[in-house]
């Protein structure tokens, strides 16, 4: 990867701090951050933050000087700073002026000890790079150090003071928190809040604002789909309907583990930077159609499909029961959904989808290019299959045929062949991006 690219040494910078640092922080870094984002990109965050001090007004030191500093090339420093952006702990700015650029580096309050054991990805991932013995012992290490203090009794905000007009019922004392949570991707609960339902299960006993938070961040650590992050709540409800934790995070990370053959989580660098390269267009409507496939839920796209109509409780529940049975990835099960309501005249039958579903699992197909190019394959065969049948029969001619008719056959002019199959499949695909587009 030629990171020298993307920055050069003659380009300045300046540095910014949000908030206000808390007094272990460097524990904080060294031995819980570290691990993680390895020791140039803790070095740069150190280097950067004791640069607030030689700041002179917003005068833009150059990236050579950060060099000679850090005794490192500047790819390495570019590597560092993506993994300080990665883990939430640097904010970047860019500037261009004329023919030169300038950057802006906003740093973000490290966690304290306490609130970085507070937060359930950062934990879990600590705990996956040092293992169980260096985890517990740091985590005891921390926890002694807040239960010394004793049972907190301080009074509330409300319990001290009153107002006339109050304009908020409370102070937000958790923005830091914030930061490493901006880059879990937000997800619709609304297929959770249904499969509970449809069990009998209390919504806002399971779906509290912590689980609520709880939940993404996990399904993002170990890369699990919708139905897998339901089968991991459902075996980590307790008797009284409320979710553990602790059996969340085993249930996620057992299920993590049958699926990548025992693969480790840890945090490694991507080859292609995110955000990096310019975002791949497609150039054709089978393409298009794939690409959206990949990315959006079931849920989404039966909503789609009806112009923007709630997707009923009883189809939801059916693909559900359909991906959890078979283990289907959300994007064959997109494809699966357009194959079944293409065939059955946009309608949903449950025994028809488990038929296809359980010998698309067997293919064990991955992906929407995977399976659609297995669903035209399979419609080819069943075509052909279906001609020489037709054709085995057809009772033989006893015409007869004059002499005559049969030398005009001959010097009929040739017409190019078209396969009827292969027109066919490309207007089936062609009507299904038009339903696509229809429901948008």
């Amino acid at each position: 990867m030629k990171d020298i690219a993307k920055i050069l040494p003659v380009e300045g910078y300046r540095v910014l701090l949000r908030g206000s640092l808390p007094f272990d922080y460097t524990t904080s870094l060294t031995h819980l951050y570290q691990p993680l984002i390895g020791i140039h990109a803790v070095s740069l965050y150190q280097t950067l933050l004791n640069e607030l001090d030689f700041q002179r007004n917003t005068v833009f030191q150059t990236h050579h000087t950060l060099m000679n500093y850090m005794d490192l090339q500047l790819n390495d420093i570019y590597r560092a700073r993506l993994k300080l952006e990665g883990i939430g702990l640097l904010k970047t700015y860019q500037q261009q002026s004329n023919d030169h650029r300038a950057y802006t580096y906003e740093l973000q309050c490290v966690f304290s000890p306490v609130e970085f054991f507070a937060d359930d990805m950062l934990t879990q991932l600590l705990y996956h790079h040092i293992g169980q013995d260096k985890f517990e012992m740091l985590q005891e290490h921390f926890q002694l150090q807040t239960n010394e203090k004793g049972t907190n009794i301080t009074a509330a905000f409300n319990e001290v003071f009153q107002t006339f007009q109050p304009h908020t019922t409370g102070l937000d004392i958790t923005a830091g928190n914030q930061q490493a949570e901006e880059n879990i991707p937000s997800i619709d609960f609304s297929w959770m809040e249904q499969m509970l339902a449809s069990r009998m299960i209390p919504v806002k006993k399971v779906l509290t604002t912590a689980n609520k938070r709880l939940i993404p961040q996990m399904m993002e650590l170990y890369d699990l789909a919708e139905y897998e992050v339901e089968k991991a709540v459902l075996w980590a409800l307790t008797d009284e309907n409320t979710l553990d934790p602790k059996e969340f995070k085993e249930a996620c990370h057992d299920l993590f583990q049958s699926k990548h053959q025992q693969a480790a989580i840890r945090l490694t660098e991507k080859t292609e930077q995110a955000g990096v390269e310019p975002e791949y267009q497609p150039t054709t409507k089978e393409e298009q159609l794939i690409l959206k496939l990949e990315k959006i839920s079931p849920k989404q796209l039966l909503e789609d499909l009806s112009n923007g109509g709630q997707a009923s409780g009883q189809d939801l529940k059916m693909i559900r029961e359909v991906m959890t049975t078979q283990g289907l990835p959300s994007p064959v099960m997109n494809v699966l959904i357009h194959y079944v309501l293409l065939q059955s005249d946009m309608k949903l039958s449950k025994a028809y989808m488990e038929t296809i579903a359980s010998h698309w699992s067997r293919a064990n197909l991955k992906t929407a290019r995977e399976a659609m190019a297995f669903a035209k394959n399979q419609k080819s065969q069943s075509q052909q299959r279906e001609k020489k049948r037709q054709n085995y029969r057809k009772p033989a001619s006893k015409e007869v045929v004059p002499d005559w008719f049969k030398e005009r056959k001959k010097k009929k002019p040739e017409v190019p062949q078209h396969n009827p199959d292969t027109e066919q499949n490309n207007e089936e695909f062609a009507a299904l991006l038009r339903e696509f587009k229809n429901g948008k």
